[in-house]
C-alpha cells in the first residue's frame, strides 16, 4: 500500500472542563472541614487572596466617624503610594506572610495570640510505651528482653500479638526458648491479657491474674465458647452437670472480663460533625442558616492589585503569572458563591419535599430521590450529589447527613413508605421488646403488616442487619 499525505476535515463534539469550571466543580463536593482546609491552602499560595477581618455591625456610625471614613477615602484616592507599591521587595513581601503566622500554617491577624504548640505535641501514654516501660523494669537476661522488645512492637492496638511463634524466631534469630519465655513474660504484664493471640487465651490470662484457674469459669472459656455466644447455658449445665444458677454465676465472671486489653490506653479522639447547613424553627416557619464557622473570609488585595496595574514594574513573564494568580483569585470567589446559592437552593428544595420530617419527625420521611430534587431545581442529577455527598445538615431533630432524606419507597396500604421509616420503625420494635422473649424476624414482619407495612421477612433482616441489630437467639436475656 502506498503512503500518502492527506488533509480530513473532521465534526466532532467533547466535553472540555474549563478549569473555572473544575474549580468549581471541586468546591461544590468540598465539605465544611476540607472547603476550609481548601481556602486556607489558597490564602497562602495567592499573593491576591487576603482574609477580611472587618466586624459585621449594625450600629449607624456617627458623624464624626463618617467624616473621618470619607477623609481617609479622599487621601487613599489623591495620594497613591506609587512610590510605596514600586519599591516594594520580595524580601518584604515574605517577611509581611511570616510575621501573621500564614506560612506556618495558621492565620493570625494580631489581635489574638498565636496558639500553644504545646496543645498539638502532647501525646499520651499508649499501650507500646506502657509495655516497654514494664520491660525495662524487669530483671531478666539482655536476650530475653531484646526479643521482648520485638514481641511488644508486634501488639496491636487492641493488645493482640498478630505474629506467630516462627515469625518472631526468624526476626529476632534466638531459640524457641528464649521467645517463648519472652512471650510468657509479656504476658504478666498490666493490662491482663496483653499478647494473646486469641480471645480464649486473653480470657484465659485474665483467670490467671484472678487465681481461677481450674475453675467452672476456665472449663467454660476452654470448651464452651460457642454455646455461651448463642446463651446455651441450660446445655452448659447439663455438660457438666451444675445448676443453672452456678453457670449464670460463671457467665456473669466471664461478661465482666476485657476481650480487648489494650482499649483503655487507645489515644483515638472523638471526631465530631460539623453541619454545613442550620435549618431552625421559627414561629413564621424553618429559617436555612449556612455554616461559615472556621471559613475565611477572603477578598481580592487591593495593594496587590494596584501593584500589578503599573507599567514596566515587572517582565512579561512575571506579569502573565500575577495575572493567572488573579483571574484565578477572581474564579475561586465566584465559585465560593455559586456554591454557597447551589447548597441552599438543595437544602431548601429538601426542606419543601420533607417538610413532614422537620414538623414531626423521622416516622413521617417520604421517599426521595435525588431525579426528584433535581427535576425541580431543573439541575443535572450530579450536580444535587456532589452537593448532598459529605455533607451534614442539623435540624431539631438531630445532625442528618443529606443521604439521610433519600431513600427507595416501599409500597403499603398507606402508599409509599420511605425504608428509613421502616428501619427507625424496626428499631423502635425491637427495642420495646420483652429481652426474655426477643421477637423473631417474623413476627417483626406481622406486625408491621398490621400497620399496613408489607415486607418480606428477607427485607427484615437485612435492614435489621443494617441497623447492627443482632438477631433473635443473640438478644436473649435470662
Amino acid at each position: 500500500m502506498a503512503l500518502e499525505a492527506r488533509l480530513d476535515l473532521r465534526l466532532s463534539q467533547k466535553l472540555i472542563l474549563t478549569p473555572q469550571l473544575q474549580q468549581a466543580i471541586k468546591l461544590l463536593q468540598l465539605p465544611q472541614l476540607e472547603l476550609s482546609q481548601e481556602l486556607n491552602h489558597e490564602l497562602i499560595e495567592n499573593p491576591f487572596l487576603e482574609e477580611s477581618f472587618d466586624e459585621i455591625t449594625t450600629e449607624e456610625p456617627t458623624q464624626e466617624e463618617r467624616d473621618s471614613t470619607e477623609a481617609e477615602d479622599i487621601q487613599e484616592d489623591t495620594e497613591a503610594p506609587l512610590e510605596k507599591l514600586m519599591n516594594f521587595t520580595i524580601d518584604e513581601y515574605f517577611d509581611e506572610r511570616g510575621s501573621d503566622g500564614r506560612d506556618l500554617g495558621y492565620f493570625n491577624p494580631g489581635t489574638v495570640s498565636p496558639p500553644s504548640f504545646d496543645q498539638f505535641l502532647f501525646k499520651g501514654n499508649d499501650l507500646y510505651d506502657h509495655l516497654l516501660w514494664q520491660l525495662r523494669l524487669s530483671s531478666e537476661p539482655e536476650d530475653i528482653r531484646r526479643a521482648g522488645e520485638i514481641i511488644i512492637g508486634n501488639v496491636d492496638e487492641n493488645g493482640y500479638l498478630r505474629v506467630s511463634l516462627e515469625e518472631l524466631i526468624d526476626e529476632t534469630k534466638v531459640d524457641r526458648e528464649t521467645i517463648e519465655k519472652s512471650l510468657t513474660l509479656i504476658q504478666s504484664f498490666d493490662p491482663p491479657g496483653v499478647a494473646a493471640r486469641s480471645v480464649t487465651e486473653c480470657l484465659l490470662l485474665q483467670l490467671t491474674s484472678l487465681n481461677l484457674q481450674g475453675t467452672l469459669i476456665e472449663k467454660i472459656i476452654i470448651n464452651n465458647m460457642e454455646d455461651l455466644e448463642k446463651k446455651k447455658y441450660s446445655r452448659i449445665a447439663q455438660q457438666y452437670n451444675l445448676p443453672v444458677d452456678d453457670v449464670m454465676a460463671a457467665v456473669k465472671i466471664i461478661e465482666g472480663l476485657e476481650p480487648k486489653p489494650g482499649r483503655i490506653f487507645s489515644n483515638t479522639s472523638t471526631n465530631y460533625v460539623v453541619p454545613d447547613i442550620y435549618i431552625i424553627k421559627t414561629a413564621d416557619g424553618f429559617q436555612i442558616i449556612l455554616n461559615d464557622d472556621g471559613l475565611p473570609r477572603l477578598r481580592i488585595s487591593t495593594f496587590y492589585r494596584k501593584l500589578i496595574q503599573q507599567k514596566n514594574a515587572f517582565s512579561r513573564e512575571d506579569k502573565k503569572f500575577l495575572i493567572e494568580k488573579l483571574r484565578f483569585a477572581v474564579g475561586l470567589l465566584k465559585s465560593l458563591d455559586q456554591r454557597n446559592k447551589t447548597i441552599y437552593r438543595v437544602t431548601e428544595t429538601i426542606l419543601d419535599l420533607q417538610k413532614d420530617f422537620f414538623d414531626k419527625g423521622v416516622e413521617c420521611l417520604k421517599p426521595l430521590t435525588l431525579r426528584d430534587v433535581s427535576s425541580k431545581l431543573n439541575m443535572h442529577e450530579s450536580t444535587v450529589s456532589r452537593v448532598t455527598s459529605n455533607k451534614y445538615l442539623s435540624c431539631p431533630h438531630g445532625v442528618f447527613s443529606f443521604k439521610y432524606f433519600f431513600s427507595s419507597a416501599l409500597h403499603s396500604g398507606l402508599g409509599s413508605v420511605s425504608s428509613t421509616s421502616v428501619k427507625n420503625l424496626i428499631r423502635k420494635i425491637i427495642t420495646e421488646e420483652n429481652s426474655k422473649k426477643p421477637l423473631s424476624d417474623q413476627r417483626i414482619v406481622e406486625i408491621l403488616k398490621s400497620s399496613d407495612i408489607v415486607v418480606a421477612r428477607r427485607t427484615v433482616a437485612k435492614y435489621r442487619e443494617e441497623l447492627k441489630i443482632p438477631s433473635q437467639i443473640y438478644r436473649k436475656k435470662k
